[in-house]
């Protein structure tokens, strides 16, 4: 009998990538679809439209179907046994949401394997393109919804952060409102990864715990949806959401139109997909005490953590590995592009000399410490340089080594402080 592999697909912003494992956790088999470059005839930049109030950023929703049928066919012309895999998952850019049309989840079941799947679902989308996370365009909604349940912190501490922008409860009130005719026509709301998860298991795949708590509509303790939440953003948003399950959740098996296409076992299960930042906690193995720091054009902080203290700043979202514990997550928008400019300004743009410079100096920099937003922090909200000498004196430069220790010791330091509001408890 053949070894069996398992499936990892990521419908990320850009490309959609898949990856096939065996039982040793080895790859043996990866592939991806640019968007941009492998599907011109969308015309997106960076996997996006981005409309011209600079607020408003979305994606076609055929684009992605498009993306998994021409995927596939690779994986079919280089040889892929499908019939090897077992159970298949997934991650989604969090956030996104798609909006399926009354009616359809009939075409999504009855699929012709004859035809490209975005071919039988090119009609099945009330609305064509999707608001992504990069969407920035409800900021009335945003404030609606904290006073609808009685402010900011209120509202963190039913669903794990204040009302964001590129939330999804907010892109849905955004979209009742200026749309209530469409919004009325359609049956189902998917999350970007419930939406993928859809596509395999042909039937609306419900939202999961993880992603479901990027929404601003789950209740995080109890792990349904907030009514007072749901009323303040749209009527009937309950049953356009289904149930949340678990995130680790066997969802069923796949669709027939998999195994008569490709040539899937009936038997390959589907399990439930996440959004990216739960599945990276999920694929890292962080446990109860870990912190993981993603070192980006942002810096990304994530957390397992039990008892989570939910704040302004920051989110709390369900734990994907383990539904009774939680995960923290911090965003800190000065990461890379900072690090680079002090490196330009005090290192001669060489990062091996940075380096030097940061190993001349002394654990504590003799008491000078630094904080460094060349643009509006999110976490904290906060702009500008502000350096600080060893009696607590403000000054208004620093020698390059100090500099370059100040913004490195000042960097992770916000990122404990913050992290320890959140809940988080540094080891003994």
């Amino acid at each position: 009998m053949a070894a069996p592999c398992y499936l990892g697909w990521d419908f990320s912003t850009q490309q959609l990538k898949v990856i096939a494992i065996d039982e040793q956790l080895r790859v043996i088999y990866e592939d991806n679809v640019h968007f941009d470059k492998d599907l011109p005839e969308f015309k997106t930049q960076g996997g996006v439209y981005i409309h011209s109030d600079r607020l408003t950023v979305t994606s076609p929703v055929l684009m992605w179907v498009k993306a998994l049928d021409m995927i596939l066919e690779k994986m079919k012309s280089s040889g892929f046994n499908f019939s090897h895999v077992r159970a298949l998952s997934g991650a989604g850019q969090q956030h996104g949401s798609v909006y399926w049309k009354k009616g359809s989840i009939q075409i999504l079941k009855n699929a012709s394997s004859e035809l490209p799947l975005h071919q039988s679902l090119k009609d099945c989308f009330s609305f064509r393109n999707s608001p992504i996370w990069m969407d920035s365009s409800t900021t009335s909604q945003c404030s609606a919804l904290e006073k609808a349940v009685g402010g900011a912190q209120h509202l963190a501490s039913i669903t794990g952060s204040r009302a964001y922008e590129r939330f999804t409860g907010n892109q849905i009130a955004k979209i009742y409102s200026q749309n209530p005719e469409v919004y009325m026509q359609t049956e189902r709301i998917s999350l970007v990864s419930s939406f993928a998860a859809s596509l395999f298991l042909g039937s609306y795949a419900p939202i999961d715990y993880s992603d479901g708590s990027g929404m601003n509509l789950l209740q995080i303790w109890e792990k349904v949806w907030s009514v007072s939440c749901l009323d303040a953003c749209a009527p009937g948003l309950e049953e356009k959401l289904g149930c949340p399950v678990p995130s680790h959740s066997v969802l069923g098996p796949i669709s027939p139109y998999y195994s008569q296409r490709y040539g899937f076992s009936p038997d390959c299960k589907i399990v439930a997909f996440t959004g990216d930042n739960p599945a990276s906690l999920a694929g890292m193995r962080l446990q109860e005490g870990d912190i993981a720091i993603s070192l980006g054009t942002s810096d990304t902080l994530f957390l397992w953590i039990q008892e989570p203290t939910p704040a302004l700043e920051g989110h709390i979202l369900c734990n994907p590995v383990d539904s009774r514990t939680y995960m923290a997550l911090l965003c800190f928008k000065n990461g890379s592009l900072m690090r680079e400019r002090i490196r330009d300004d005090c290192a001669s743009g060489s990062w091996d000399e940075f380096s030097e410079a940061l190993s001349s100096t002394a654990a504590g920099n003799n008491g000078n410490l630094g904080f460094y937003f060349d643009v509006m922090e999110i976490t904290p909200e906060a702009v500008g340089i502000h350096r600080f000498d060893r009696d607590n004196q403000k000054v208004s430069d620093f020698p390059k080594e100090v500099e370059i220790r100040a913004l490195i010791e000042g960097q992770f330091m916000a990122k404990r402080i913050h992290a320890e509001k959140l809940g988080y408890k540094v080891s003994k």
